[in-house]
């Protein structure tokens, strides 16, 4: 086992990689936070995602990760139980100050940053999981601190789109593993 970020051109079939698990959680997550955070639902917002962020992307991504380290893979692991703390935090810090909240996702947008330059060589839906988060955690941290709504909702869209890109990602490496052949592009 490897510790670089393949995604799912390395898919096992042993069932003994969580990495799809992972990227679905992740993936899921990410979507239903960044679309609550436009408001394109009307009467719903990003309060609303709080349970499904909790248990999908706190502790879904936090078992994954552990399962992935426990199998030599660093930087899935890394990844997952990193952005696990992220959510499950986030989860629970609902009446935090703005200049806070902000802080905080600055910082986890120092994370993501990692994770983008550490996933550089696996391909570009590595580099657009991690490369779409980082802008969405910088946009939500500016909106944050200067109130601005606008770019909350473009934060929103960005990440929605990171999410769409790590569903795929996890959709990819299934379907490609149990078609028998290329079906989804990961390239």
């Amino acid at each position: 086992m490897s510790n670089d970020a393949t995604g799912a051109t390395n898919a096992r079939s042993t069932g003994a990689d969580a990495r799809n698990l992972g990227h679905l959680a992740l993936g899921l997550t990410l979507l239903a936070y960044g679309l609550l955070s436009t408001g394109i639902l009307h009467g719903a917002g990003v309060g609303d995602a709080t349970r499904l962020v909790h248990v999908l992307g706190g502790i879904t991504l936090f078992f994954a990760g552990i399962w992935q380290l426990r199998g030599g893979e660093g930087f899935s692991g890394t990844a997952f139980t990193s952005l696990a703390a992220f959510w499950m935090t986030w989860s629970v810090a609902g009446g935090a100050h703005k200049n806070a909240a902000g802080l905080f996702l600055l910082l986890w947008a120092l994370l993501a940053l990692t994770l983008t330059a550490a996933s550089w060589g696996a391909g570009l839906l590595s580099r657009a999981v991690y490369g779409l988060l980082t802008l969405s955690l910088v946009l939500a941290a500016v909106a944050m601190f200067g109130g601005y709504g606008g770019l909350a909702k473009a934060a929103g869209w960005i990440a929605a789109l990171s999410g769409l890109a790590a569903w795929y990602w996890a959709t990819s490496a299934l379907s490609n593993g149990s078609w028998g052949k290329v079906s989804l592009p990961v390239k």
